[in-house]
């Protein structure tokens, strides 16, 4: 069974104060650093997201799908919305697995959740983000120090023998 996880993207964009200030300067670099901090996510979570962007009001809009470092962003056709596509997404995902949603709609929170989804407000996602990425760095600062230390350039002989001499004290 596989883990998904369906992002309202606008909602998020809107939500997390720090995409909301690239937003007001340039949407598409807000788009692409959400993208890429739920790529991370996705790497480190083993979940498969799908970003859902809307884009109902674009005329002649046919909608596109497109598969950015693993994660899939969809951008919804002319007169449909993110939330129903995400709605339709969920009644076909959860036969796969199990779903989350993450979006502050209240409206789209009931209505996923009682199609048998998991929901994730926008701060609970910002929140297991910046979770996730202290944890990450607080891995890579242990890497780093052990190398530090001698034993990260010894082979194993010389530290064997070098424990038993300091075991001999």
């Amino acid at each position: 069974m596989a883990d998904f996880l369906l992002v309202d993207g606008y909602n998020i964009l809107h939500a997390w104060a720090g995409l909301k200030k690239v937003m007001k300067k340039d949407i598409d670099h807000a788009r692409a650093k959400l993208v890429e901090v739920l790529g991370n996510y996705q790497a480190v979570r083993d979940v498969q997201v799908i970003v859902v962007f809307d884009a109902h009001l674009v005329k002649g809009g046919t909608g596109s799908k497109e598969n950015v470092t693993g994660v899939e962003v969809v951008y919804t056709a002319e007169g449909e919305t993110a939330d129903m596509l995400i709605e339709k997404l969920v009644g076909r995902l959860t036969e796969k697995g199990r779903v989350t949603v993450a979006t502050s709609d209240w409206i789209q929170q009931r209505i996923v959740f009682g199609k048998g989804a998991v929901r994730l407000s926008a701060r609970e996602l910002e929140n297991e983000v910046a979770a996730l990425k202290c944890d990450i760095q607080e891995q890579i600062d242990n890497v780093i120090d052990n190398d530090r230390k001698l034993h990260g350039y010894l082979d194993d002989n010389i530290r064997e023998i070098l424990e038993k001499i300091r075991r001999q004290r």
